[in-house]
């Protein structure tokens, strides 16, 4: 079909797309916003101990609420998200880096694609968590010791994709013709592999991102994570798991953070895939 018709049909699916993606933006940026001015947005210090006003609800003065030992909720979550963020987005970049590198090695070296690959099946049998825990446990918790963490137990998705990727694009016709005519090894990879394995490391990346911040804020809940003594939604919930029936806020706030950051890195993710795979254009 072609013509006006066909333009009416595309439409519904393309203002979706870019509806969600617009909305991913937004969410993202506000709580980029948040992390970088929370020194501006926060009420008070969220490390300041006040007994006095321990477990206190909602109000003008605490908009969260308080903490068993008296610390501002609210601004404890405020500062939680450059935790996350910074969690995230470094996983991300490193995962990417990593991710790269290997699955450009093991798609066009066959002899090294088998060793590889039985390498990073056997990490990806292990869930990212159990791994991300007994890697913290092997040093002391910091936030550094997370990322790093992390992107060991992420990067094996990154390079999944990076070789599957590779491999396809290796039989197309203007490789082999390039292989014809004598191009080495590495011009091929720099020349026509490596730009055409960007969009598909972008749209991993992004949700590899997602999945830092879920981990990050596991392992912080479970202990093994970024000390207490540094505002993060994981330990914030941490702190209030064992009055959640009396003080729902202290875990659902922090939680809600968490859920918007992710839902937005998703939405985020989903309009990269739309736009750079011609395949989604419907």
């Amino acid at each position: 079909m072609g013509g006006p018709a066909a333009t009416a049909l595309r439409a519904p699916s393309v203002w979706r797309r870019d509806k969600g993606m617009t909305l991913g933006v937004a969410l993202l940026g506000t709580m980029v916003i948040c992390a970088l001015f929370a020194p501006l947005l926060g009420t008070v210090d969220p490390t300041a101990i006040n007994p006095v006003n321990r477990l206190k609800p909602p109000s003008a003065e605490h908009w969260f609420g308080t903490d068993m030992v008296g610390r501002d909720l609210y601004s404890r979550v405020i500062y939680g998200a450059r935790v996350s963020l910074i969690v995230g987005l470094s996983v991300a970049a490193l995962c990417a880096l990593a991710g790269l590198a290997i699955g450009l090695v093991s798609g066009s070296i066959r002899q090294l694609d088998g060793v590889i690959m039985r390498l990073i099946d056997a990490m990806m049998s292990i869930p990212p968590v159990l791994l991300a825990i007994a890697l913290t446990a092997l040093w002391r918790g910091s936030l550094v010791s997370v990322i790093v963490a992390v992107t060991l137990a992420e990067t094996p998705s990154i390079a999944r994709v990076v070789r599957g990727t590779v491999l396809s694009l290796r039989e197309l016709p203007y490789v082999e013709a390039s292989t014809a005519v004598g191009a080495s090894m590495m011009r091929i990879i720099l020349v026509h592999i490596l730009p055409n394995t960007l969009p598909a490391l972008l749209v991993q990346a992004s949700y590899v991102c997602a999945s830092a911040m879920i981990v990050e804020s596991i392992l912080s809940f479970l202990g093994a994570g970024i000390p207490p003594s540094i505002p993060s939604w994981g330990n914030i919930m941490a702190d209030g798991r064992s009055l959640w029936l009396v003080l729902p806020q202290i875990i659902f706030f922090p939680a809600a953070f968490l859920s918007i950051t992710v839902l937005a890195v998703n939405l985020v993710g989903d309009g990269l895939r739309d736009m750079l795979d011609p395949r989604q254009m419907k």
